[in-house]
């Protein structure tokens, strides 16, 4: 028999979601999943979730997105088809500014969207989790916390016994 993909437990409040997440996390383990019908104040932090990526490619995103605007007019303005038109400049940057700023933020955007989807590890129609009995409460009123065995230091025995030290309403060994 193949191992398990992971060990699911089903809690009925918020609070024991986040107690058991600090437990897992103080026994070792680093890959945990919790799923939750609403957002719960400082469970990110227990499950160790540090929004890292999403900042710096919004930054090379949004500076990609001008770079590239300014460069797209100043080359059509100055060097591929130059017009002297009333003695102005034909690096005139006051009239690039407005599609500028405007390629800055499509592309801060889109560099975001990209992020939170790569991040994510979207997109993800079937996941073993979804074969947890129950599981479609997550979306109203129960708690879900996984251990996945991708975890460096998932051992099948010791994630059941810790996941018996907490007193879900159900444990469930997930399948891949």
């Amino acid at each position: 028999m193949s191992a398990p993909w992971g060990l699911m437990a089903e809690f009925a409040t918020a609070d024991e979601l986040i107690a058991a997440a600090r437990c897992a996390r103080e026994a070792g383990f680093a890959h945990i999943d919790a799923y939750a019908p609403f957002h719960v104040e400082g469970l990110a932090e227990v499950l160790g979730f540090r929004p890292r990526h999403v900042p710096i490619a919004t930054f090379v995103g949004g500076l990609v997105g001008g770079a590239g605007g300014f460069f797209m007019q100043w080359y059509s303005a100055v060097v591929d088809y130059p017009l002297n038109i009333g003695g102005r400049p034909l690096n005139s940057w006051p009239m690039f500014v407005p599609v500028t700023f405007e390629l800055t933020v499509l592309g801060a955007a889109l560099a975001a969207f990209a992020a939170v989807i790569v991040g994510s590890r979207l997109p993800r129609l079937r996941a073993p989790v979804f074969d947890a009995p129950d599981f479609e409460l997550a979306t109203r009123n129960r708690f879900f916390l996984c251990l996945r065995s991708d975890d460096p230091g998932f051992d099948e025995g010791r994630a059941r016994a810790l996941m018996g030290t907490l007193k879900p309403i159900r444990c469930t060994e997930l399948r891949a």
